[in-house]
Parts: structure tokens; sequence; C-alpha cells
């Protein structure tokens, strides 16, 4: 098992106690401020201002924090214990992937019961970050359809990314059958092999928003030749990497240009989600269009329609 332990400086403490608040323990290690496991690494940090990275990516996990110290505070971590002084320009940064060239993938319509699944990835490198926050990207959650609509044409044009849509009757003659996670997996991957594949981008981090932990995603991807590894899952992690807050904002604009399609398609503005707003929409189409229509339109393994 892969153990780095290094002392941490005092301006990183909450900044790491933060990152990793979603993967707290409830029970921490005598003299312990507080301990997070993220899936396949455990991270402890120690009242003497140790922290102790152990697992399978510990080396990956404890990389950030080493490059945090090195911007933020003009300190070299040599995890043999020697630290040494660099001049360097210090920088005012609230969460470290924001300042180094990543690349990332998000995906939308999973929840949806009308609509594709889009999953996107991007490339952005550390000179376009001011232009993605300039537009607002960094908060992509916080971002309306309408915004995104208006922003990501802008984007498009200067961002490398890959974009792939699942239609619906792809997914009905193909995917129903197959756990949903497994299948994000896949999709993924994907469009990640495909963003390196074109563009050769030179990137420090790749990062995942979380929806699975990373020793299943792997598993879920047995069997397929080309993968890529080295990723890193978060969850929230739009905040966290301004490629998948790129990558989130570009999905959600594919998703929605496919679903005004659908819209013109049914004569009708479709619901999003799974509500029973939608079972009554259901119902309408099905009068209106035949029952084979959905297939054309929605996924018809939710249960908005199986309870039917």
């Amino acid at each position: 098992m892969n153990c780095i332990v290094f002392k941490i400086s005092d301006n990183l403490k909450n900044k790491l106690i933060k990152f990793y608040d979603s993967f707290m323990c409830d029970k921490k290690p005598p003299y312990s401020v507080f301990q997070a496991k993220n899936y396949d690494v455990t991270i402890t940090l120690y009242e003497s201002g140790k922290v102790m990275f152990q697992g399978i990516g510990a080396d990956i996990e404890a990389s950030i924090w080493i490059d945090a110290e090195k911007r933020l505070n003009n300190r070299i971590i040599d995890t043999n214990k020697k630290e040494k002084k660099e001049k360097e320009k210090k920088k005012d940064d609230n969460d470290f992937f924001f300042n180094v060239s990543t690349i990332g993938s998000d995906e939308t319509g999973c929840g949806d019961f009308f609509g594709p699944i889009v999953v996107c990835s991007t490339y952005v490198s550390k000179e376009n970050i001011p232009f993605l926050e300039e537009l607002g990207v960094k908060d992509s959650k916080k971002i309306n359809d309408d915004k995104i609509m208006e922003i990501v044409p802008k984007i498009i044009k200067k961002i490398p990314y890959v974009c792939f849509i699942l239609d619906n009757e792809s997914y009905n003659n193909n995917y129903q059958d197959m756990n949903m996670v497994k299948l994000k997996c896949i999709l993924h991957n994907k469009v990640l092999y495909n963003l390196i594949e074109k563009y050769k981008p030179n990137y420090k981090y790749c990062v995942i928003d979380q929806f699975v932990n990373s020793k299943k995603y792997y598993e879920y991807l047995l069997g397929i030749p080309k993968v890529v590894k080295n990723i890193s899952f978060y969850t929230k992690a739009e905040s966290k990497c301004m490629a998948v807050a790129a990558a989130s904002v570009i999905a959600r604009y594919v998703f929605l240009t496919e679903m005004k399609k659908l819209d013109e398609m049914a004569k009708m503005r479709l619901q999003k989600g799974a509500s029973q707003y939608v079972d009554k929409q259901i119902l309408e189409l099905i009068e209106k269009h035949g029952k084979d229509f959905l297939k054309k339109i929605a996924k018809l393994n939710f249960k908005n329609y199986t309870k039917l």
C-alpha cells in the first residue's frame, strides 16, 4: 500500500478539510484532526500538522497538495522529508484544480425520462481559465439554462471538447437493460479517450464528477481495450475543476438543444426530470402519437413508463 506523509502549511489545513468534507469518516484515529476516505485513498490530518495519504492512489492524491504548497507557499515538498524554498510568484487560489491545466468530463440527461444522455469532456489549459471565469463557468451549477444558451457558443469556439449524444432510440434498443452507472462509466471513458486522441492535451490532472468509486469505475470498464487511467473522482467536481465545469455547461447546452428538437416532434414542451408531470405527458403522448412514438423521445425503462 502506498503511503505519503508530509507536514502541511497552516493556510492549507482548512482547504484540505473542506476539500474532503463529503468523504469525512465518522471516527478518526488518536491525535488526528480529521480523517477522510476517498474510496481508494485514506487522508488523515494529525494535530502535529502532518497529513498522511494511504492507498493505491496516494501519490496522485498527495500531488494535489504538494502542488498547492509549491504554488501558494513557495515550498517544494520532498516526500523523503526534504523541503526547499523556491522563488515563485504567490497566487491567491481557492481551489487547486483551478490553477492548472486539466481535462474533465460530466454528463446530463441520465435522470430525465425525456431526452438523450449527453456526456462531454473538455481540455482547459491554465491560460484559458480566466476566459471561462469571466463567463461565470466556475459556478456552473448556478448558471440557469438561458445563460448556458448564451455563453456556450463562445466557449466551444475556444475550448477543445468532445461530446457524445446517446439518443433515445439507441438507448432503448441497446442499453436500457444495462446498469446506468456502468453505461455512464463507458461513456465518460469514451469522451475522455477521444479528447486525448484528438487534441493531445498537455494536462496535469484528469477529473470526473463523482458518480461511482474509482475501483468500481474501472471494474465496469473491464474488457474495453482503450481506457483512460489516473483519474481523480470528486463530488461537486465542477466547483473544483474548470474542465469539469466547462464540460458540465457544454453537455447541458447540447441536451437543451436536443430537447428542443424533441419538443417539435412531440408538438409540446416536454417536461424535464421524472416527476408526476412527466406521467401526465406520457398519457397525452400515447393518446396523440401512439405508444411506439415514446421510443424515439424517452427512456422506456424508467418507472414513469413501466408502472403504466
